[in-house]
């Protein structure tokens, strides 16, 4: 693979100006979020296709979305929402394979039955698409507790039982299998043909934003030269969390114990079932708050350059290895199209720390 070494150096350097504008690849095309509306961009067979929708910020509507560690879960759910609304918009460019071949002779079309009349009439219900929307999301959410957060619960238990004890240990392994079962997934996901071309946006995407910041005029060319990695995507903050569960719940761990009367050589007064039990609720307790915190540290990590930062941004930089691939020209322009459309009239509006 070419290293393109001003991009390196682009990423390295730190930008005088950073904005608050971010993205998701979609389903052939990109969507751009900014401070005063969202922008979603498609490439069509008839070329590009776009949707714009104004936002009105939630801290306008409840104070407490303005204080840190309030906001980062409310904006997380808000971003899975807008993530989902974005992708099933941008599937709905695409027509089924059938209708795009035409291989189905007009004389064979049956008329619709009256309970497809029916469904068809009740879901075109703006109530009932974000009834649905919401279930999607909260299917979304409880798959991925499930799965990266009481999973490596569930397998730490199998694997050591009573003998790795009630403390820092078990959680530390608990946190490895966590991180192994999440690299793994990244890395089986991109490897399938579709995913690849999504990440290959999700390239894009960051290049584009990239060039932005460097005040470089938006061309193709211009921000070819960019790097495909940028230190505050949502893959850092992925990493981010499953480290921050690793030392909350190892902190945790002696209230436990203590709870459930653990001595120091780590036999327990109760049984297992009760001790995972407790472990499992504290999981989805502490939930929101490894939210937050890792909310506010990948903010941080994105609006300072210290050792410290270029640190704790590094594993999720190496991580977006497997998130982000390098885009063609076509997808560039794509991302081109969406970030212009996001771009505040005011010159500046969307710069890092001004009011957000």
């Amino acid at each position: 693979m070419n290293v393109d070494k001003e991009g390196i150096f682009a990423l390295k350097k730190e930008k005088s100006f950073k904005t608050t504008i971010g993205g998701q690849a979609l389903i052939e095309g990109i969507m751009m979020r900014g401070p005063e509306k969202a922008a979603y961009v498609v490439r069509g067979a008839q070329g590009l296709v776009s949707k714009e929708r104004k936002l009105k910020p939630a801290k306008e509507k409840f104070f407490l979305l303005r204080w840190p560690f309030f906001r980062g879960v409310f904006n997380f759910v808000g971003s899975m929402r807008d993530g989902m609304k974005a992708l099933t918009w941008s599937a709905e460019q695409f027509p089924d394979d059938d209708e795009a071949d035409g291989d189905t002779p007009a004389k064979e079309e049956e008329q619709p039955s009256k309970f497809s009349l029916w469904l068809d009439k009740k879901l075109s219900s703006e109530k009932v698409q974000k009834a649905v929307m919401t279930i999607a999301v909260v299917i979304g959410l409880a798959l991925s507790i499930g799965i990266f957060m009481l999973l490596p619960a569930f397998l730490t238990g199998l694997i050591g039982g009573d003998s790795l004890g009630r403390g820092i240990t078990r959680n530390l392994l608990e946190g490895l299998i966590r991180m192994i079962i999440l690299l793994s997934y990244m890395a089986l996901v991109s490897r399938m043909k579709d995913i690849k071309r999504v990440f290959r946006y999700h390239g894009a995407e960051h290049k584009t934003i990239a060039c932005y910041e460097a005040g470089r005029e938006l061309t193709v060319e211009n921000v070819r030269g960019f790097s495909r990695f940028h230190p505050r995507c949502g893959t850092s903050f992925l990493f981010m969390v499953v480290i921050i569960s690793i030392l909350v719940f190892s902190l945790l761990a002696p209230l436990e114990n203590m709870l459930l009367g653990v001595g120091a050589d780590g036999a327990v007064n109760t049984s297992s079932g009760i001790y995972l039990l407790i472990r499992t609720a504290s999981r989805l307790i502490l939930l929101p708050l490894l939210v937050s915190v890792s909310y506010e540290i990948n903010r941080l990590i994105g609006r300072f350059d210290s050792l410290l930062t270029r640190i704790l941004r590094a594993p999720g930089l190496w991580m977006q290895r497997l998130t982000t691939y390098e885009p063609d020209d076509s997808m560039i322009e794509v991302g081109i199209e969406a970030l212009q459309r996001v771009i505040p009239s005011q010159k500046g509006a969307d710069e890092w720390g001004k009011g957000n």
